[in-house]
């Protein structure tokens, strides 16, 4: 992976700010680190005499982000947040609020707290593609202790205060010096330092770790042979657009990877595995549509029913979503995604994208494996994700 910081731009910051938005505007450059909203950022400085984190916004990109859509938010707050033994999310929402120096700013990231705890000027996390795709594979966890053993390596916990509060934890009587980063597993990877460009470095050298194990271990040949279909396009839209109660459009992959994806054998089970990393499901749902034959009302009435199924295995008090499906894979074809919009449809376009590589890779190390179907329906009916959506 290509280190992107240029240290006559970087020469233009008159502050730590500055730079806090060049290197956040470099990580998400790069759609193999970020994806539409994905990561997190923060610095820590004075705001008229008060310690404060700057983290990214809920909301923002890291693409285009700008010095307004960094939430100042006064440190010693969010540090006792990090040693509440529990901690709701409407309260910690509302906490953060209580604690931000401008009340006009985007509401904090959810990770706030943690960027808190880490002890270092510039914090930087990212999902890169990389690193869940190894840290997603059966043999996960022994891959990734070998290849960044001075970092803390975390189990998947449900991201926000519960991640937080873990690290809390797992740090107390640890000499942060000695730790060269954080991975969580499937989930994503933080670097930290007090220096912009080595927080940035770090992040870009651990990634280019990873790609190059993949490199190594886990290359995937991509076969595909064009199959004539006489798929009825416009017939999927109106099908959809009545089970969605909206109109839908779609984004239509048959490039070669998607092509070879939907040709595995077994193809209900092989693309029925989960999301990469957990924010994905609020755009994409746990699972495809998997169409295997010609009868599409069938197919998203199978798929309706086993999402009610899913729902009721695991909800409380929640309000269920539209149960259709967000995408479908065509067998031997192509990928379909779904939208309200063109926008939202590429967006679950590049995710899937971006999955299916990682799956055919994470294979070649043993096998593919997500993060649990009750930890997957907590992710996509947690209200602070949902609360993208609605924006």
């Amino acid at each position: 992976m290509d280190n992107l910081y240029n240290d006559n731009e970087a020469a233009k910051c008159k502050s730590n700010l500055d730079l806090r938005v060049y290197t956040s505007n470099l990580l998400g450059s790069n759609d193999e680190l970020v994806l539409h909203g994905g990561g997190n950022t923060s610095v820590k400085g004075d705001m008229d005499g008060i310690d404060v984190l700057r983290v990214k916004g809920s909301g923002w990109n890291l693409a285009d982000i700008k010095a307004e859509g960094f939430a100042p938010v006064r440190l010693d707050d969010l540090l006792e947040m990090a040693q509440e033994e529990s901690l709701s999310d409407s309260e910690m929402v509302s906490r953060q609020k209580e604690a931000m120096m401008n009340a006009s700013a985007p509401n904090p990231s959810v990770e706030a707290i943690l960027h808190a705890l880490i002890p270092y000027k510039f914090v930087d996390h990212t999902h890169a593609d990389a690193i869940v795709t190894v840290s997603n594979s059966v043999d996960g966890d022994e891959h990734i202790v070998k290849l960044f053993p001075n970092f803390l390596i975390v189990d998947y916990v449900m991201p926000g205060f519960e991640l937080a509060h873990k690290i809390y934890k797992m740090t107390k009587n640890m000499n942060w010096d000695e730790i060269g980063g954080i991975i969580l597993h499937n989930h994503g990877i933080f670097t930290f330092d007090e220096n912009a460009k080595k927080s940035y470095t770090k992040m870009i050298d651990a990634v280019s770790k990873a790609e190059q194990f993949l490199d190594e271990n886990a290359t995937v040949e991509i076969v595909h042979k064009y199959v004539h279909s006489d798929c009825d396009i416009a017939r999927v839209v109106n099908t959809m657009s009545e089970y969605k109660g909206h109109e839908v459009h779609i984004a239509i992959n048959q490039t070669p990877l998607a092509a070879f994806y939907a040709s595995q054998p077994n193809l209900r089970e092989f693309a029925s595995r989960g999301v990469l990393t957990p924010e994905h499901i609020i755009r994409t749902k746990r699972v495809p549509l998997i169409m295997e034959d010609t009868d599409l009302i069938g197919g998203i009435e199978r798929y309706i029913e086993a999402y009610k199924e899913y729902f009721n295995r695991y909800a409380t008090d929640e309000v269920m979503l539209n149960p259709a499906p967000n995408y479908m894979i065509i067998k031997n074809l192509a990928v379909v995604s779904f939208g309200k919009t063109r926008e939202e449809a590429k967006i679950i376009y590049d995710i899937v994208e971006h999955t299916m590589l990682a799956v055919l890779r994470a294979d070649k190390l043993g096998g593919y494996q997500s993060i649990s179907e009750k930890d997957s329906f907590a992710m996509e009916y947690w209200e602070l994700e949902q609360a993208k959506l609605k924006k």
